[in-house]
C-alpha cells in the first residue's frame, strides 16, 4: 500500500477533531476500559526498559502506561508523558500521575525535544489517531537514540477493536503487518516483534544503530 501521506491543512483539522473527541471523554475515560491495567504493564515489560533510562509516553491520555514505565525505570530514569488533549491530561493529575512524568500537551509530529534524547517510546492506541503516520514515527524515531526502542500497543487486537466498533477489518488497515512493516521502515524503525491476538496488539520495532 501506499505510505500514508496527509496535506497540512487536512492534518491540522484531523488534530482538531481528535483533541475534541478526547475533551468531552476525559473524565470518564478509565471508567469505559476499567480492565486494562494488566495489560498495559505487560506491554511496558516486553518493551525492556532498564533503570535510569529516558522514556516517552506518546499520547499518554490519562496516564495509565505511566505507573508501570516509572516503575520500569526507578527514580533516576525519565518519564514524559505528552499528550494532544489537555483534558486528558487533566485526568492524568487528578488520578495522581503527575508525580510519576512530566506532563505536556505537544503533538507527536513536533515534539520539543532534542535529536536521540530518548532510550524508548511508549504509544498505545496512538497510530489510529495520527493524521499523518509517516511523519509522526519520522518525529518518534528521531528523539529516540540509536538502538532505542518503540512499542505500538493497543489492550485489544485488531479485530475485537473492530468488532467494539461494529465494523470489519480491512486490508489497508495500518496496524496489519504487511502495511506496519513498511511503514515503519520508511520512518526510520525496524519491526522487530508483533503480536495480535483478542487479548492485545503489540508491535515492538528498534532504532537501527546504522541509522542516524
Amino acid at each position: 500500500m501506499p505510505l500514508p501521506s496527509e496535506p497540512a491543512s487536512d492534518a491540522a483539522a484531523e488534530r482538531t477533531r481528535t483533541r475534541e473527541f478526547f475533551a468531552v471523554r476525559a473524565a470518564d475515560w478509565e471508567r469505559r476500559f476499567p480492565d486494562d491495567g494488566p495489560r498495559y504493564q505487560a506491554a511496558v515489560t516486553d518493551l525492556g526498559l532498564r533503570p535510569g533510562q529516558r522514556v516517552l509516553d506518546a499520547g499518554c491520555g490519562t496516564g495509565r502506561a505511566l505507573p508501570p514505565l516509572r516503575h520500569a525505570v526507578g527514580p533516576s530514569g525519565t518519564v514524559l508523558g505528552l499528550d494532544l488533549t489537555p483534558e486528558m491530561l487533566q485526568q492524568a493529575a487528578r488520578a495522581g500521575r503527575s508525580g510519576l512524568a512530566v506532563l505536556a500537551v505537544a503533538d507527536c509530529a513536533r515534539l520539543p525535544l532534542p535529536d536521540g534524547a530518548l532510550d524508548a517510546v511508549f504509544a498505545a492506541g496512538l497510530i489510529a489517531h495520527l493524521p499523518g503516520p509517516l511523519a509522526a514515527l519520522t518525529e518518534l524515531a528521531r528523539v529516540v537514540r540509536p538502538g532505542g526502542r518503540l512499542a505500538l500497543f493497543h489492550p485489544v487486537g485488531r479485530a475485537a477493536l473492530a468488532a467494539r466498533h461494529g465494523r470489519a477489518l480491512t486490508p489497508d488497515d495500518l496496524r496489519a503487518e504487511p502495511n506496519l512493516r513498511p511503514l515503519l521502515a520508511a520512518a526510520g524503525w525496524r519491526l522487530t516483534s508483533y503480536l495480535d491476538t483478542d487479548e492485545r496488539f503489540l508491535a515492538l520495532a528498534d532504532r537501527p544503530a546504522d541509522r542516524q
